[in-house]
């Protein structure tokens, strides 16, 4: 496993190394939108019943921030590997594909935890956040950052420039995230509306994990679970064939 250590190790060291930009900016721009929202819609919105909206806010954002930030970290290490040639140092080692994956998943899973981690103590300063069960919180928020930075790794793979991983990211990630209800309960959507959010993944993430602050969702925290960890084994086994077959970083 020393090749694995390595490439984590590396990974990590990647973004940590500009952590202003990696970890510290994202936590800024989520305060931000938090600021903006809460200001807003804070008597206008009542999500769940005795929950202020503000409060409410504060999981979605927290969860969303880890997303698109796991996301960010894998996709971007593979295309700017890409694109300067230093990928061919990785696969010339004796890594399996198994290790290569890993290693890239657990290096952004920290970046998307440490993001959502200072995005929260932040928020304790201004705010009384409950967290009615940590394990929810943990479980959910560790398998929307793993399956996150798998997408990612898919994008990297896929992507041959920078303006077709940006496409990839503001045309599906963001999308997603945005109607996957963070700044909303699904609940006070038309029942179109409602239907098709129950086909987003991101959804199951953000309602679960939310579900861990307040112990009240949308739909069943063990659905959801359920459903993310599904989507999850599905989109590694897809990155892990894409891997195997050298597709785009080998031939």
């Amino acid at each position: 496993m020393t090749g694995f250590l390595t490439l984590l190790y590396k990974e990590l060291l990647r973004f940590w190394k500009v952590g202003f930009q990696t970890v510290f900016a994202p936590m800024v721009s989520t305060l931000l939108y938090l600021m903006i929202f809460s200001h807003v819609l804070e008597d206008h919105v009542e999500a769940y019943p005795g929950v202020a909206y503000t409060v409410f806010l504060i999981p979605g954002l927290i969860m969303m921030a880890m997303l698109q930030n796991a996301f960010a970290n894998s996709s971007s290490s593979l295309i700017q590997s890409k694109i300067t040639g230093n990928l061919v140092f990785v696969l010339l080692a004796p890594l399996s594909y198994q290790e290569i994956f890993l290693a890239y998943v657990l290096a952004s899973v920290v970046r998307g935890l440490a993001v959502g981690l200072g995005v929260y103590l932040v928020t304790l300063w201004f705010f009384d956040v409950p967290v009615t069960s940590f394990l929810w919180v943990f479980m959910f928020a560790l398998m929307g950052s793993a399956l996150l930075a798998a997408l990612g790794i898919i994008a990297g793979i896929w992507a041959e420039k920078f303006d077709q991983l940006a496409a990839f990211q503001n045309f599906i990630i963001l999308p997603l995230t945005f109607l996957s209800g963070v700044f909303y309960s699904i609940h006070s959507l038309p029942p179109f509306w409602q239907g098709l959010s129950h086909l987003n993944p991101f959804f199951y993430v953000i309602d679960g994990f939310r579900y861990g602050f307040f112990s009240a969702s949308d739909i069943s925290p063990y659905l959801s679970l359920g459903i993310v960890a599904s989507c999850f084994l599905a989109v590694s086994w897809l990155t892990l064939q894409m891997l195997k077959m050298g597709y785009k970083i080998r031939h």
